[in-house]
């Protein structure tokens, strides 16, 4: 059975993204890109906004401000066109034109529980708020990492991650610092119905 893995990279107030900022906030180190070369292979799974951006990155798209990639940010692309990905969109048309991308028009829960069932490995999200949001909704998360930045993107962060989503309870199996300065920490996530004190009346 194959295990799932929510993996996000944030500012530390929970931005996933900002105006003006760079990949990873232009804060990478080599001990935080050593760990990033080391990681399993994974099948990456995405919606179709972040199926969009990353694919324009593969096919050359520089992102806003920024004049063109850092071999950092490069090699990330190139790993990610090399490894298998699944993009779950009812957009999108077929041929798809990033390499080794399959579409699945059915619903994403549904299907990647059917992918948990069916394959061995490790499955893991990149990007895609809402369907991160709905797989742990549904249960199926068995890990949640975060990979926190140290800056507050308060006037300029954007997509806040944790909007929308349950409570949830978070039992810490992993932690880490990189360059004396990046926090990754991990959990294995469980729903909860109601806070310990009870839900709202």
């Amino acid at each position: 059975m194959a295990e799932l893995l929510v993996d996000f990279i944030t500012s530390l107030d929970g931005h996933a993204s900002g105006e003006g900022w760079p990949g990873w906030r232009g804060l990478e180190g080599p001990e935080y890109l050593g760990w990033l070369g080391e990681q399993p292979e994974v099948t990456h799974l995405m919606g179709a906004t972040t199926y969009r951006q990353m694919s324009g990155f593969a096919a050359g798209r520089v992102p806003d401000g920024q004049d063109g990639f850092r071999a950092e940010e490069e090699a990330s692309v190139d790993e990610l066109t090399r490894a298998p990905k699944v993009v779950f969109s009812s957009s999108l048309e077929e041929p798809l034109t990033w390499g080794n991308t399959t579409l699945v028009r059915d619903d994403a829960v549904t299907a990647v529980r059917a992918m948990k069932e069916d394959r061995s490995g490790l499955l893991s999200t990149i990007g895609s708020l809402s369907l991160c949001r709905s797989l742990l909704r549904a249960g199926l998360v068995d890990r949640f990492r975060v990979v926190m930045f140290p800056v507050i993107t308060g006037a300029t962060g954007s997509e806040r991650i944790y909007d929308g989503y349950p409570d949830v309870a978070l039992t810490m199996v992993d932690h880490r610092t990189f360059d004396g300065r990046i926090q990754m920490v991990e959990y294995t996530p469980r729903v909860l119905e109601h806070p310990p004190l009870g839900g709202p009346a």
